[in-house]
Formats: structure tokens, C-alpha cells, sequence
């Protein structure tokens, strides 16, 4: 039995089972075969055991995580204060206005990005107005749409934020336990016993929840929304289920500009697999040849890129530029610099920054400075270089461990971040993109799993981390 054979032996031993029921005589007294039946129900009882552990499991990762991130940052303001805006984005009434007790219990959730999705769920986006309102565009339509589905029930707009990314973040965290059980359990490159499958699954859901920018995940921003579409695309391809795969993929590049990859995926699953809902068409097929004839099925993955078409074609028919949202990002100083060549940009800015900090000196700066001052971004490029450093070996490790599909993703993911840097911080963002890359968290689970001793010490640094940058993240510091 093999990866793409191990579902159709459960098919196989209920054939066989009702072949027996059907030729014994009505009035005969012959003992019915119980191995076959007995077999099903066991994988049934598995079956229903997983979905049990995958709730219990994320759960747990959940509300631990989401409880640290709000005393974190309740925690900060009470010390040291709000803290200034420092010339961020911030309408009146957006992130603050709900009293002091409110806005305490906001700060966590409402900074930054999260003003520009709640005034463009509020609002809507005007292209109309052109120029003036480009920068809107920037943020992709679904999570806004979101909001304000919520809101018209009578919820605050922060409230109805935390809802709909925790939500997300739920069912993001038990679609990555599912689809590391199924993958480390079945796959042919690893091949775990599923006591120990399911231990990496624990471990990878933990490693997201308590990543150092994992507090995202229940602010006012798109992150959960968009992990929850990209794992669900992946789950559904694993199980053939294709029409799922084209309309999470549209909702998907509805939510990011970085969704539309999601079709490369996509079809490496259909083409190449590993797939549980049939066997190989070619399964000795060598190199690149497809292992999988193309059916009918495969039109549905011409609707990943439809939500993307639709944004933009929305925003042209509105009377602005269907290309706005690619030209908003000049905003933030982005611009191409070739195929992930702003990872070199990058290296060179945080070299800068380490010598601008060993200098001491505030008056000979030593790379193009951006708001805060040169140590402030001194600081902020040497940060984007660590976690860059830091996913290297995870991406090496996901191309070794894991399906083709998975590590062709987290590629293409990475393209627009290392392609086109920022001029003052050439990796800006980079640990919002990376973290919501699930096929790392995968990957650290299972070296975690393999190294026992090492799992407090690396979870407990992962949340202090993420403790810290949440009381950045509530007291105005940019963070990501």
C-alpha cells in the first residue's frame, strides 16, 4: 500500500463486505466475515479520533495564544502608556473613541493596517477620487467585505475585526493540524507512524499560534483570513475536491495580491499529487512527466485568479485604474529589483544598520533613513534580516520533507517580498509574509518533534517574542 492507494483499501474492504452480505441466503445460518467490517469501523473511529485531537489541539494553541496577546498589550499600556500616533494613518473615531476602558481593550487589535480596513469597510475604497484615495487600493477587498457584513449586525467595527480573524485563525489551526497528520503520515518522502504524525501536528499548530508575529492573527488585519484560504486549498486539493480549490483560491486573491499563487500549488497537486481521491493515471512516470491525466475537474482552477479580475475590474468600472492596487504599492517606496533580489538589498541595509549603530552617531547616516530616526531603522533592517536567516533552513527543510507542492508555494509566496523591496527597509513586512507560510510551521513541528529537548526552550523564546512585539505593536512601533 502506498500514499495514493491508501484510501481506496478502505473502499475495497466495504466492497467486499457487502459482496459477502449479497451471496449469503436469506434463511442461512453461515456466519458473516467480521474482519472486514471490524477493519472499516477501526478507520472510522481513527478517522473521528483525528477530528477530536485537531479541536482539542488547536483550541488549546488558541485561546493560550490569544490571552497572552491581550495581556501583553493591556499589560504595556498600563506601564508606559498609549504612546504617540507617530504620523500613522489614524482617522478620529477608527482605532480609539470607545472610552478608556475601550480603547484598552482595543489597542491589541486596532493599529496601523487595521485603521486603513476598517475606514475602507466603512467608506469603501473611491477610485473615483483617484490619487487621492490610491493607497486604499493597496488592501485587497474580502476581509473589509467581512467587516462590514459583520458590522451591519450591530457590531463595533474593532469587534467585528477580532471576530472574523479569530474565527479564521481557528479554522486555520485545524486545517494545519489535519493537513500535517495527513501529510507526514502518508507522504512518500516521510512516512510517520500516526501517533508521531500527530505529535508534529500539535507541535506545528503550536508553532504558529505562538510565532513572534503571530499576534496578526487576531488584530484587524487580513493574515488569519488568508491562512484559513490557503490551507483550505491545499486540504481541498489533497482530497480532489477541485471546485473547492478554485473558489478558496478566488477568495483567496480577493483577500492578498500574494493569493493568485496559490495556483501554482494547485495544479503540481492535480499533475504530480500526492492525491487521495484517485490513483495515478502514470504511476511510474519519471522527471515531469504528469502522473495525473487532465479531466474535466481541471477548469475549476481557472477560478483562482477570478477574484483578483474581479478587484480590479471592479475598481475600473468604478471610474478609477484597474491597475491601482499594483500602483498603490509605490506608496510605501516598493519598486522591482529582479527575482528575489531584494533579499541582497536587504543583507546590504542590515550591514548598514549594524554599522550605524557600532558608530554611535546620529549625524553621518549610512543608508537612506526613514521615518524614526537612523538607529530606529538601523534596528528594523538588521530584525528583517534575522527572520529572513531564520526561514532559510525552514524553506530548505519544507523543499526536503514535504510535497513539491508545498515548497513550490512557499516560493512563489516569498517572490513579491524579495522582489520588490522597500528603498529604506528593503525587506519591510517580510515576517507578515513569512508567517503566514503554514509549510514552515509544518516543517518546524516535525524538527521540533525529533528533538524533544528543544521544544519548551524554542516555544518559550517564540513567545516572548511574540509578547514583545505585540507591546510594540499596541504602543504605536512599527513592527511589521
Amino acid at each position: 500500500m502506498n500514499p495514493d492507494t491508501s484510501e481506496f483499501a478502505i473502499v475495497d474492504s466495504a466492497s467486499a463486505l457487502i459482496g459477502s452480505l449479497e451471496q449469503a441466503p436469506a434463511a442461512s445460518s453461515a456466519r458473516i466475515p467480521s474482519r472486514p467490517l471490524t477493519r472499516l469501523s477501526e478507520q472510522v473511529r481513527s478517522l473521528e479520533g483525528e477530528r477530536m485531537l485537531a479541536v482539542r489541539d488547536s483550541w488549546r494553541a488558541l485561546w493560550s495564544s490569544r490571552a497572552l496577546v491581550w495581556i501583553a498589550g493591556v499589560g504595556t499600556l498600563l506601564t508606559f502608556g498609549f504612546g504617540p500616533v507617530r504620523n500613522a494613518f489614524n482617522p478620529p473615531g477608527v482605532t480609539k473613541g470607545f472610552g478608556w476602558f475601550g480603547d484598552l481593550l482595543a489597542a491589541p487589535a486596532a493599529r496601523w493596517d487595521s485603521a486603513w480596513y476598517l475606514v475602507i469597510a466603512h467608506y469603501g475604497y473611491r477610485p473615483e477620487l483617484g490619487s487621492f484615495k490610491a493607497a486604499r487600493t493597496a488592501f485587497f477587498p474580502l476581509y473589509p467585505l467581512g467587516l462590514r457584513a459583520l458590522s451591519t449586525s450591530g457590531l463595533p467595527p474593532v469587534l467585528a475585526g477580532v471576530l472574523l480573524s479569530s474565527l479564521a485563525f481557528a479554522l486555520a489551526l485545524y486545517g494545519i493540524h489535519r493537513l500535517s497528520t495527513l501529510e507526514l503520515a502518508t507522504s512518500a518522502r516521510v512516512s510517520l507512524p500516526r501517533p508521531q504524525a500527530r505529535e508534529v501536528a500539535r507541535l506545528a499548530v503550536m508553532v504558529m499560534a505562538f510565532a513572534p508575529m503571530a499576534f496578526f492573527f487576531s488584530a484587524v488585519y487580513s493574515e488569519s483570513l488568508y491562512l484559513a484560504l490557503s490551507v483550505g486549498v491545499f486540504w481541498s486539493a489533497r482530497h480532489g475536491r477541485w471546485g473547492a480549490v478554485g473558489v478558496l483560491g478566488a477568495l483567496a486573491g480577493a483577500t492578498r495580491s500574494a493569493g493568485v499563487v496559490l495556483a501554482l500549488p494547485a495544479v503540481i497537486l492535480y499533475l504530480y499529487g500526492p492525491r487521495e481521491d484517485r490513483r495515478p493515471d502514470f504511476p511510474r512516470a519519471r522527471r515531469l512527466a504528469p502522473r495525473y491525466r487532465l479531466r474535466r475537474d481541471v477548469l475549476w482552477l481557472g477560478l483562482v485568479p477570478v477574484g483578483l479580475a474581479l478587484y480590479v475590474g471592479c475598481l475600473g468600472l468604478s471610474g478609477g485604474d484597474a491597475l491601482m492596487p499594483f500602483h498603490a504599492q509605490g506608496v510605501w517606496g516598493r519598486h522591482f529589483a529582479g527575482p528575489y533580489l531584494g533579499a541582497w538589498d536587504g543583507i546590504k541595509a542590515a550591514f548598514d544598520g549594524a554599522r550605524q549603530l557600532l558608530s554611535m552617531q546620529r549625524h553621518h547616516i549610512y543608508f537612506a533613513i526613514a521615518a524614526g530616526g537612523p538607529f530606529v531603522n538601523a534596528g528594523h533592517n538588521m530584525m528583517l534580516l534575522a527572520f529572513l536567516l531564520a526561514a532559510v533552513p525552514a524553506v530548505v527543510g519544507v523543499l526536503r520533507m514535504l510535497p513539491l507542492a508545498y515548497g513550490a508555494y512557499v516560493l512563489a509566496a516569498l517572490a513579491l517580498p524579495l522582489s520588490y523591496p522597500v528603498t529604506q527597509q528593503p525587506l519591510m513586512s517580510l515576517p507578515r509574509f513569512l508567517v503566514v507560510l503554514f509549510p514552515l510551521s509544518i516543517w518546524s513541528g516535525a524538527w521540533l518533534a525529533a528533538r524533544p529537548r528543544a521544544q519548551i526552550p524554542v516555544l518559550a523564546i517564540s513567545a516572548a517574542l511574540m509578547t514583545f512585539f505585540a507591546g510594540q505593536f499596541v504602543t504605536w512601533h512599527w513592527v511589521a
